[in-house]
């Protein structure tokens, strides 16, 4: 989709800062007391660890594709000096 890790765990800040500043908001300008302002920071607060997951799931994605893109090349000149190719790298 484009989207790339880093974008993701920028969201994952964004969204703590986010959480602090809704818990500091809704406790003082609501008057619904401090359990309304705790539900709305952990509300918020909850998606900074999805965010930090589709980073790292994002940056195995983007490794993954690089590394098989090398092990291609590295098995092509292996087969080329006649030598049996090693499962190690891959």
């Amino acid at each position: 989709m484009g989207i790339k890790s880093n974008t993701m765990y920028m969201a994952g800040i964004v969204s703590i800062g986010l959480s602090v500043a809704a818990w500091l908001c809704s406790e003082s300008l609501e008057k619904a007391g401090r359990d309304r302002a705790d539900r709305w920071g952990i509300f918020i607060g909850e998606w900074a660890p999805t965010f930090f997951a589709m980073g790292v799931a994002l940056r195995i994605e983007e490794t993954h594709t690089d590394t098989r893109a090398m092990g291609g090349e590295m098995m092509e000149e292996t087969y080329r000096e006649s030598r049996m190719p090693s499962r190690a790298g891959v």
